[in-house]
Formats: C-alpha cells, sequence, structure tokens
C-alpha cells in the first residue's frame, strides 16, 4: 500500500513508519512540520530506502496538504500529527488547538477531495485512521476502565484539542462519507520518546544524577502501551476495522507514576549501578493544574475484532527502553543540550 502518515517523526509516528516500511514493505510518505517534537534522526534507517518519503509540512497548510496528495496518491492516511504534551498545552492552549483541531480539519478536507476523485474501486479500500488519546474520557473512578462507548469528558486544553479532532473525523465521515477510522490509546514508552514526558525524563535525570520529580502524591494512575505494540495496534485498525467505528488501544499495564519511577530505578541499580539506590533521587513536587486521576483501557473490542493484542511485558519493556536510551546517547544528546533540558513546564497557566 501507499500510506500517508503525518507526525512521521515523532515518537509514535516514527515506531508507526519504520514498522510499515521494514517489516511491512509499504510505500510511506511522511508529512512533518519537523517542530521541536520531531527528529528526522528517528527516521535515519529509512535515509536510502525508495519505499520512504520525508516531507516537510505542516498539517495546516492547505496547499501543501493538498500537493501532498496529488504527488503520493496515497490509498490510507494514517494521522498522528498533534501537539501532545499536556504541561506544555496549559501554557499554550493555542497551538493545541491550531495544529489538532484546524490541522485535522485540513486533513480532513484533503483527503475528502482525493477520496471523491478515486476510482469507484479505489474508494473501496480508502482509509482515513485518525489516532487520538484516551484523556479525552476524563479521569476515572478507582477500578474503572474506559470503553469505546465512554463519555467525552476532556479536562485540559490538550484533551479538549484531541476530541474536537475526533468528533471532526467522526463527522467528516457521517457527513461526506470518508471512510474514518478512530483510535484512542493508552500513554506509550519506549525508544525515541521525546523527553519532556515522565518516562524519558525520568531516564534522563537518573543518568545524570538529578532528581526525579513526581507530580503531587505520584498515585495518579494511567495504562501504559508499549509504542511497538501501538504501532502494530494502529496497522491492525487499518487493515481489519471496521469503517465509522472507534478503537481503544491499551497495554493492559495500569501503574501510578510512582510505581513507574520506582521500577525505572530499579532498572537502573541493575543496568547502571552507579548512584544506586536510584530511588533516593526521587522527589515530590507541585501537581499538575487539572491533574487527572486515572486513565485505563479496556481495549477487548479490538482484541475480539482485529485479533490484535498487547505482546509486551511492561517491567521488562521498560527495562529495555532505560538500556536503548544508556545505548543511544547520540540520539537524545542534542535534545538534552538544545531544544529541551529538562526544565518544568506548564507553571504559566
Amino acid at each position: 500500500m501507499r500510506i500517508l502518515v503525518t507526525g512521521g517523526c515523532g515518537f509514535i509516528g516514527s515506531a508507526l513508519v519504520l514498522h510499515l516500511v521494514n517489516d511491512l514493505g509499504h510505500d510511506v510518505c511522511t508529512l512533518d512540520a519537523m517542530t521541536y517534537a520531531a527528529n528526522p534522526v528517528s527516521l535515519a534507517p529509512l535515509a536510502d530506502n525508495p519505499r520512504h518519503r520525508l516531507v516537510e509540512a505542516d498539517i495546516c497548510d492547505r496547499a501543501a496538504v493538498q500537493k501532498a496528495f496529488a504527488d503520493f496518491k496515497p490509498e490510507a492516511v494514517m494521522h498522528l500529527a498533534a501537539e501532545s504534551h499536556v504541561d506544555r498545552s496549559i501554557t499554550d492552549p493555542g497551538a493545541f488547538v491550531r495544529t489538532n483541531v484546524i490541522g485535522t480539519q485540513t486533513m480532513l478536507d484533503g483527503a475528502r477531495g482525493h477520496y471523491e476523485a478515486l476510482p469507484e474501486a479505489e474508494r473501496k479500500t480508502f482509509r482515513f485512521l485518525h489516532v487520538s488519546t484516551d484523556e479525552v474520557y476524563g479521569s476515572l473512578p478507582p477500578d474503572a476502565f474506559f470503553t469505546e462507548e465512554s463519555r467525552y469528558d476532556p479536562r485540559s486544553p490538550y484533551s479538549a484539542s484531541k476530541a474536537a479532532s475526533d468528533h471532526l473525523a467522526r463527522a467528516w465521515h457521517e457527513t461526506y462519507g470518508l471512510p474514518v477510522l478512530v483510535t484512542n490509546c493508552s500513554n506509550n514508552y519506549g525508544p525515541r520518546h521525546f523527553p519532556e514526558k515522565l518516562i524519558p525524563l525520568m531516564i534522563l535525570n537518573a543518568l545524570e544524577g538529578k532528581k526525579l520529580p513526581v507530580y503531587g502524591d505520584g498515585l495518579n494512575e494511567r495504562d501504559w502501551i508499549h509504542v511497538e505494540d501501538h504501532a502494530k495496534g494502529l496497522v491492525a485498525v487499518l487493515e481489519r476495522g471496521r469503517i465509522g467505528e472507534t478503537y481503544l488501544l491499551g497495554g493492559r499495564a495500569v501503574r501510578n507514576n510512582l510505581a513507574v519511577v520506582k521500577a525505572l530505578c530499579a532498572a537502573f541499580d541493575r543496568l547502571r549501578p552507579q548512584g544506586a539506590p536510584h530511588e533516593q533521587l526521587i522527589s515530590f513536587v507541585a501537581d499538575r493544574p487539572g491533574h487527572d486521576r486515572r486513565y485505563a483501557i479496556d481495549c477487548t473490542k479490538a482484541e475480539t475484532e482485529l485479533g490484535w493484542r498487547p505482546q509486551k511485558t511492561f517491567e521488562q519493556a521498560l527495562e529495555e527502553t532505560v538500556a536503548w536510551y544508556l545505548d543511544n546517547e547520540s540520539w537524545w544528546r542534542p535534545i538534552r543540550e538544545g531544544r529541551y533540558k529538562g526544565e518544568r513546564l506548564g507553571l504559566n497557566g
């Protein structure tokens, strides 16, 4: 297939593009604006691969989007490009509305024009997969789980902008007949993750012997899915999902933030024992404004309908993630010394 992937130089996007090209042999056009969180180095293994092309363009740029559709003629779109960090959304919500809402509308319009011009046989197989987050559903009570029927209740500028984009994707299906699929995923972890998020930030702080700042009491719960499991889930939805349906993709690995950081410390004690025990670096800091208490996904629908299920075991894959950062300083060092040095974000809301 020819697949147009937006945000392919980001964390989840790069894992998906590598899987599509290297493992599955698809032709991929990566469309990426190269914002602060994008890293083309993540796709360096594809530099000389004729099955991949990289186009630097903003998904809000209607002319650039239309050109990408006209030049590449995709058989499917996997739309991942988004502003995604809650803390940054507290400081600059407008950037999230622009990219996540206006950008998604621009992509949907581009896809609609392309789809309507296709021959009938190609329209039958074309798909637009919109990739979103479980944060659109708000905060769960203890022991509860999100399903595809959960009520939307976004609590941050980030989750509100993603909720809006989900609604747009479904509306373009209902109003214009665009063959849309929607996924909502839990927290991702794994290699090539921009170090503003919890796990990579803690890894790099531990490497440098710095404090490991945990928000509030550390008991906020998240479901964790390895990025490679997520990438395979997205492909399963694209290939076998029912048009117009939503699929939740989770790792069945609910952990509170403090437990995650302690597991990271244990991995460091084994892999890099200098400075052990690393738990002594844990510190508690002022909580994030509007911090949701619990997210957890019931991914039974995806498992039952698509035959997909997460394969990675959290603690083992977490240690593998730590090892990847230890072995790939050339990937993260330029980020740590340039675009993001590990400072606290989201305090100017």
